[in-house]
């Protein structure tokens, strides 16, 4: 769909920007695993090991086991390597730069001008390169149903306000508070001020 307006621009940026963010979470998340499996990995290498001496184990197959997760640790090691995970974390944040960047522009211009809509292009372009197509897909999904939700949520909180403003007395919506068990009504004397 061919994005022709300011605000069609900046949405269109800030749903592809979050889905970036969401596929760096996922990817610092899967790396973490990993990582963490090597460390509990070596902890149970030096935990048998210990045992091993303090209980006076010396057959030929107590002599294997630190072998073989030794070998166990080297290929989640090697396997780590070869996913590359710091290396797409950094595309994914040098493409993410780029976005908000062109983001923060687009919020400051009132019109869609030629120069910003080259540097959306080139936002695209960055983007398209930095994750495969199949998982830019799942993450903008998510990023869709994630913005969409949000502004569901602003809207409801803005007639609110609006509604206090006018001093009408409120039943508490649960789904602006904290604990949806409270059913209280609210009543505000005063409307909220702007400044807030």
């Amino acid at each position: 769909m061919e994005k022709n307006t300011i605000q069609m621009i900046r949405q269109d940026l800030k749903s592809k920007r979050d889905a970036l963010l969401l596929a760096h979470e996922q990817l610092k998340k899967d790396s973490d695993d990993w990582n963490k499996c090597i460390i509990v990995l070596s902890l149970l290498t030096g935990l048998f090991e210990s045992c091993k001496i303090k209980m006076g184990w010396d057959s030929d197959i107590v002599a294997l086991v630190p072998v073989a997760l030794s070998s166990i640790i080297a290929s989640v090691s090697a396997l780590i390597k070869f996913k590359k995970f710091p290396e797409q974390q950094e595309v994914i944040l040098q493409a993410q730069s780029l976005l908000t960047h062109t983001l923060s522009n687009a919020r400051n211009q009132d019109d869609l001008s030629h120069s910003l809509l080259k540097e959306y292009h080139e936002s695209l372009e960055k983007l398209e390169t930095s994750i495969y197509p199949d998982i830019r897909k799942k993450f903008l999904r998510q990023s869709h149903n994630n913005l969409i939700s949000i502004m569901k949520q602003e809207s409801k909180f803005f007639n609110l306000i609006n509604k206090v403003n006018n001093g009408e007395v409120l039943e508490n919506d649960d789904s602006l508070s904290s604990n949806s068990n409270e059913r209280n009504p609210i009543s505000i004397d005063s409307p909220i001020e702007d400044s807030l």
